[in-house]
């Protein structure tokens, strides 16, 4: 029988605690076992081996991410609603380092629950961006730019990319502030892009 009160939820939860003070590729079952003092196969009653743990860490850290950007874009638009989420991107990534590194590893599209639970950031950042009149056959590349850009200074900022006395935090807020400009500026931009583009072929 399973050990009472143990469940994929709690595993999960103990599992992405150990991610946050390790790294998520350091997360180990000998490592979530020893938390709730059992022995590694005890787990496999929960959870799919070391896929599996990284998996339910990967929906749990999601999720949480998701619901951190619905809360930050809640009733704002434009602008601030950017503001918001590029603020609750890094803050979670502070907060939750090797969650964060679960969140950036998209899941096999043939896993259905996953796809569902990984479109619920996207699907936020896309309600924002549609303030900005981002055309749609636009807007999968302006959210990939936006996630480059936001990952990008995570990343670096984690790597202690950012040695030069200059403040980080006026730095991100040049790139938010310079990302906004770009968004406001997108369907012209996008627009001249394709043009140029059909200009260059007819001169070919």
């Amino acid at each position: 029988m399973p050990r009472v009160g143990l469940t994929p939820a709690l595993i999960a939860a103990e599992a992405a605690a150990i991610s946050d003070e390790r790294g998520f590729d350091e997360l180990s079952l000998a490592a979530v076992a020893k938390r709730f003092g059992v022995a590694p196969p005890s787990l496999y009653k929960h959870v799919d081996g070391l896929a599996g743990l990284r998996r339910e860490v990967s929906l749990l850290t999601v999720t949480e991410l998701g619901d951190r950007l619905q809360s930050a874009a809640v009733g704002l638009s434009g602008p601030e609603a950017v503001r918001a989420l590029f603020t609750a991107y890094r803050n979670y990534a502070h907060e939750h380092p090797g969650g964060y590194t679960a969140t950036q590893r998209a899941p096999d599209p043939s896993d259905t629950e996953a796809s569902k639970i990984y479109a619920r950031p996207v699907q936020v950042i896309a309600a924002v961006l549609r303030g900005f009149d981002i055309p749609e056959d636009q807007m999968v590349h302006t959210i990939r730019a936006l996630r480059s850009a936001v990952h990008g200074f995570i990343d670096l900022e984690a790597q202690g990319g950012f040695r030069m006395p200059e403040n980080i935090d006026e730095s991100y807020d040049v790139l938010v502030e310079g990302f906004i400009r770009a968004l406001e500026r997108w369907p012209a931009s996008a627009t001249g892009r394709a043009a140029d583009h059909t200009t260059h072929e007819g001169e070919n």
